[in-house]
């Protein structure tokens, strides 16, 4: 890995000027140890969580909360989380227009501001110390080490609806190329190809690593690898392991490349499984030495995506910590 100096630079005076602005009471909810436990929970689903919650700070903290998520991710995931949030709205008149009931006997509110902040640690300095955003199908998590070694790790995006169906943002997809990157990949095959790549007629209901703490490489199926893929499949497989490590910004994500390079990308592998046309639900993966991506698209009439990046062994910053804490408390 690559120091990234300037963005965590970036990233602690962020942090610092969104703790700054906020009062004793707001600081107890919006600032825990590194070292807690907490930081490593985390869901997709609208359920209550720590942290401070955005509908009850005032506006200008509301940006700094935010001013950090945008540092911690590229212009695009920025722009995508945003939309994500937003979405929220759109949700509920869509569940208002089709009389949905929630299947659970508590319904929390679909709410662009109901999602939570964290700052674990003291930004800034040598410590280690992380950011964590997360709500309804939103999980930034964010890890600083030594004060210039990032972990985006895990990055979770997910949308409900996938693609609008009513009023001016008709049409809508906020994670189109999530599903069209996979698609061109897939149409790339040949029929031997896909006898390895679809690995299940049905596509599960959910993500398989949910949000699980940690993940193994034998959680999830493996189909193609991609030393048995031509050129242009090569490509495809690529682009699409690169849309979501661009998730983070050019800096981050090029240290992620390269590791991924470093790991050998031959080893990786494209799983799918579910009717190969689209409308109907599908799943897919691409794991690989070190990573995996995980994407699913069942619930509401496969109108609703869960899509995340993560990393085995280096979630939450591990292998980082590791390398710090040999270095740092050796002997």
């Amino acid at each position: 890995m690559e120091r990234t100096p300037a963005r965590a630079q970036a990233l602690a005076a962020a942090a610092g000027a969104f703790l700054k602005s906020l009062d004793d009471g707001q600081l107890q909810l919006a600032q825990r140890p590194f070292n807690d436990d907490i930081r490593y929970e985390w869901s997709y689903v609208p359920v209550r969580r720590g942290g401070l919650r955005l509908d009850s700070i005032q506006p200008h903290q509301r940006r700094l909360a935010l001013a950090i998520m945008d540092i911690a991710l590229s212009k695009r995931g920025a722009r995508q989380a945003r939309e994500i949030m937003h979405l929220e709205t759109t949700l509920a008149e869509w569940e208002k227009i089709t009389h949905f009931h929630h299947p659970t006997e508590v319904m929390l509110p679909r709410d662009p501001q109901f999602y939570y902040v964290t700052v674990y640690g003291e930004p800034g300095g040598k410590r280690p110390w992380g950011f964590k955003l997360g709500g309804h199908h939103l999980g930034v998590h964010i890890t600083v080490i030594d004060g210039d070694f990032i972990s985006p790790l895990p990055l979770f995006l997910g949308t409900n609806p996938a693609k609008i169906r009513h009023g001016p943002n008709l049409g809508h997809r906020i994670l189109a190329e999530e599903e069209d990157l996979a698609r061109a990949l897939l149409g790339s095959l040949s029929a031997d190809q896909k006898t390895l790549a679809i690995v299940d007629p049905v596509a599960p209901a959910d993500i398989l690593t949910r949000n699980y703490r940690a993940i193994s490489p034998g959680a999830v199926p493996s189909g193609l690898t991609v030393s048995a893929m031509q050129g242009k499949q090569r490509t495809h497989l690529a682009n699409l392991v690169r849309h979501y490590i661009e998730r983070s910004p050019a800096d981050v994500s090029a240290n992620e490349w390269r590791r991924i390079e470093a790991s050998g990308l031959d080893a990786a592998a494209f799983a799918w499984a579910g009717p190969e046309a689209s409308g109907q639900g599908h799943y897919y993966n691409v794991t690989g030495p070190g990573f995996l991506v995980e994407y699913d698209n069942t619930q509401n009439d496969a109108n609703h995506i869960h899509s995340v990046w993560r990393g085995y062994g280096s979630d939450w910053g591990e292998d980082l910590l590791a390398a710090h804490y040999h270095h740092h408390h050796a002997g």
